[in-house]
């Protein structure tokens, strides 16, 4: 292992730099800097030489031009046990860097901003930095390549171990990490390219919403017990958003498994649907009780009636942050995971002899797009964030809905949504009564909702999330006891449907927007 003696550092984000260059000048190490990161270690006390003394060549062009340079590059790149090399590096007096810690222009940030434009968006594309990056991860035998603020204390540990060097099992860690971040980053640039017009404006036309080539870049989060079974193994990847069940903090319990995470996904994007404050609960991804409250303790018990048997074990998701009252109330239950927005200190002191189980803190998001994979490729589509407006309800049968049925109808659909296909969900306002989950018909989807109930039907409202193919759902949901039921409407039967609703005396309205969930 050789001593690192010259390191260049060039960043655009700052965070942890000032005392990482501190820890390698108390090593010895020569520090070579550019434009605001040279002027932050000079503010800093670091001594630092500028670019420009090391090339003999200005910064130019806006700082375009300044680090791409045969004194940079040829210091880089060039291999220490090839004599050639050092030859050659010698005749022209480049001297060696065998530290590089980079990283990247703000792209993707800048990208996303309401209204960029194309000019900003074009000068925030890095060029000098992931040719360094490249230079150094490439001859990473020799050169150690840092792009990520997060590896600078173990990195500075391992140099004071070791008399400032680094392993080569390091450098070659560290090269790996490099390449897939010039790797992100061209994805990045050239998905959001794709986006952009010949007039430098942002251009997503309706049949040009999803990209040509598909670029997805992540980072293994974790590595999971296994799979949905034993037999499989899991691992977890994040976006690096810092947003979504990905990037959740689990505050404490048992390490999440494949299966809690799947449906912490769902419990998690149910309660994102509302509003107001609601409770899910959720058992293989459906639920199995839903409920609103004025306070979330309210939710949650309300939730729980609906099916307190299948609650047992299940996970539960909230849209907000759990107090002392829900977690006294929730902590009577055996659960496997809570999801919410945050938990107050009362409620994680009660949760604190529930040793395995997992709270979650979720960074509040929606999924944009729903992936699914299938041999040979993969199927990509927009998240279903619907959210049914007054004017899309359309009254068909003689007797309107009351006012009472109508808010139990319009929570049953925001329920209904999230339940495996074919679904039929009973409720009342604010609480689900009964679920027919993932049913091969509709009309047994009628039938497992109603058997399921643990609550009475009676003066229950039903919600489907595709049309009844025949008139024999609505005959089991009135028979069932429910007054009034809200779908999509578009069969071809429709009309014996609507007759059927009116000679039970079924109010019925139609929303045209169908909700499938395979």
């Amino acid at each position: 292992m050789s001593k690192i003696q010259r390191a260049i550092l060039s960043v655009t984000d700052k965070s942890g730099l000032t005392d990482f260059a501190r820890k390698l000048a108390g090593m010895g190490v020569e520090l070579v800097s550019t434009g605001g990161t040279a002027k932050l270690l000079r503010d800093s006390g670091i001594a630092v030489k500028d670019i420009s003394e090391l090339t003999g060549f200005p910064e130019m062009l806006d700082g375009r031009v300044k680090t791409l340079h045969p004194k940079v590059h040829g210091g880089i790149l060039h291999r220490r046990q090839d004599s050639a090399h050092r030859s050659a590096v010698a005749e022209h007096d480049i001297p060696a860097i065998d530290m590089v810690v980079v990283n990247l222009y703000a792209f993707e940030k800048t990208a996303a901003k309401p209204g960029v434009h194309f000019e900003e968006l074009i000068e925030n594309i890095d060029i000098g930095g992931p040719s360094m990056i490249r230079s150094a991860a490439k001859n990473f035998q020799d050169v150690a390549v840092v792009t990520a603020p997060a590896d600078y204390e173990s990195i500075a540990d391992e140099m004071a171990r070791n008399a400032g060097a680094l392993s080569s099992e390091t450098k070659w860690r560290l090269a790996q990490k490099a390449f897939a971040t010039t790797a992100a980053y061209d994805s990045a640039i050239a998905s959001t390219l794709e986006r952009v017009g010949v007039n430098g404006h942002f251009e997503l036309h309706a049949a040009e919403v999803f990209p040509k080539t598909l670029r997805m870049s992540f980072q293994k989060t974790m590595d999971l017990r296994y799979g949905e079974n034993p037999h499989q193994k899991a691992a977890m990847y994040s976006d690096g958003s810092g947003v979504g069940v990905a990037n959740a903090r689990q505050l404490q319990g048992k390490e999440l498994s494949y299966n809690n995470i799947v449906d912490l996904q769902a419990a998690w994007d149910l309660a994102q649907d509302f509003d107001e404050t609601v409770c899910a609960i959720i058992k293989h991804t459906n639920p199995c009780g839903v409920a609103t409250g004025k306070i979330l303790a309210e939710a949650y018990v309300r939730a729980l009636e609906c099916d307190p048997v299948s609650a047992f074990g299940g996970v539960i998701g909230v849209n907000r942050p759990v107090d002392a009252a829900a977690a006294a109330e929730m902590s009577k239950l055996f659960l496997e995971v809570i999801a919410a927005p945050a938990f107050d200190s009362a409620a994680k002191e009660i949760f604190a002899s529930k040793k395995n189980l997992r709270l979650v803190e979720v960074p509040a998001s929606r999924q944009n797009w729903v992936l699914k994979n299938i041999s040979g490729g993969m199927l990509v589509q927009d998240a279903d964030l619907h959210r049914l407006s007054d004017a899309e309800l359309k009254v068909v049968t003689k007797r309107p809905p009351t006012p009472e049925e109508k808010r139990a109808l319009l929570f049953a659909w925001k329920v209904c949504k999230h339940v495996k296909s074919n679904a039929i969900l009973y409720a009342r306002d604010g609480q689900t009564v009964g679920v027919g989950a993932g049913q091969m018909s509709r009309v047994d989807a009628c039938k497992v909702g109603a058997m399921k109930a643990q609550l009475p039907l009676k003066g229950t409202v039903a919600a489907s999330d595709a049309f009844f193919p025949f008139p024999d759902g609505v005959e089991e949901i009135a028979k069932a006891g429910a007054t009034a039921i809200i779908q999509p409407g578009g069969s071809v039967r429709d009309q014996e449907v609507i007759e059927a609703a009116d000679r039970l005396g079924v109010a019925m309205i139609f929303t045209g927007v169908r909700h499938f969930r395979h």
